[in-house]
């Protein structure tokens, strides 16, 4: 059996519906039995569990071969707090004597500094593998779905805000190719603690801009939006200061190229392609339309 956080997300989730679909057994940890439902209804067991209880998370995830964490973000949280959660998740592990744990991670996680939030992900990995437990990192890039966060802007005004460049290319992966990278680690775990960097296709943001413009059949225009103006923008957008530092500085490393693969790690193709994953986006929006 292989625990998994993170399922009514969308990686935690794919991941899921891989080991199924392949006729493993899966238990979901949960943070209330009603999100557990329509897992348990499909066969899996279901644990309760928040992780930032770390006794709880021990005892939901003890006894499986292998178990896949990941870090939430908090809209509302800080810098500390999402230090604690770290700290937790790693001391549930720990005490679960679970052997092999897959983490989602970020490229740019080896660095520990400068990344905003990928930062986070780089105390999560090192505190895992100094519990001895085997470590799966799957260092992702950004992910394909993201643009769900300028869908309003876009069927609103028809505008597409970018922060940064849109003309460089940034490798860009689907969450179903990442949660299927996920169910291969944990059904095939490694001997020693690894890193997969996954290895997507790159677009530039003009160019996702314009695959959005044809699958909604409508036009689409760029509009980057000037550093100076970054934190009044995701202001007016409703994002918390503390979380708009904290993109802030995502956005400017991903403009100086920090948010890569520097080696040591297996590289792991991954082949959706963008316009594939924005049909799904947009498809329940027209049908609720």
């Amino acid at each position: 059996m292989y625990a998994i956080t993170g399922i009514t997300g969308h990686v935690g989730g794919a991941a899921a519906n891989t080991l199924l679909a392949q006729g493993d057994q899966i238990r979901a940890v949960v943070r209330s039995a009603a999100k557990g439902r329509p897992w348990s209804r499909r066969g899996a067991d279901v644990a309760v569990a928040d992780l930032a209880d770390p006794a709880a998370l021990a005892d939901a995830i003890a006894g499986c071969r292998g178990a896949f964490v990941m870090l939430p973000t908090d809209l509302a949280g800080t810098d500390e707090s999402h230090r604690r959660l770290a700290d937790s998740i790693v001391e549930g592990v720990a005490r679960s004597g679970v052997l092999h744990v897959v983490m989602l991670s970020s490229v740019g996680a080896d660095l520990p500094e400068g990344t905003g939030p990928v930062r986070w992900l780089h105390q999560l990995e090192n505190g895992l593998r100094d519990t001895g437990v085997v470590v799966t990192a799957i260092r992702s890039a950004h992910f394909q779905e993201k643009v769900v966060d300028v869908l309003p802007a876009v069927t609103g005004s028809g505008t597409f805000p970018v922060f940064g460049s849109a003309d460089v290319e940034i490798p860009m992966v689907a969450t179903r190719d990442v949660g299927a990278a996920v169910a291969a680690a944990l059904e095939h775990p490694p001997l020693a603690s690894e890193i997969v960097d996954l290895d997507p296709p790159a677009y530039t943001e003009r160019q996702v801009a314009a695959a959005l413009a044809a699958v909604l059949d409508r036009p689409v225009e760029v509009v980057t939006v000037p550093r100076p103006a970054w934190p009044d923008a995701l202001r007016d957008a409703g994002v918390p200061a503390a979380l708009a530092a904290e993109l802030i500085e995502l956005y400017e490393a991903t403009d100086q190229g920090l948010l890569r693969p520097r080696g040591g790690g297996r590289r792991l193709p991954c082949t959706t392609p963008i316009e594939a994953t924005l049909r799904e986006l947009v498809a329940p929006r027209r049908v609720g339309a």
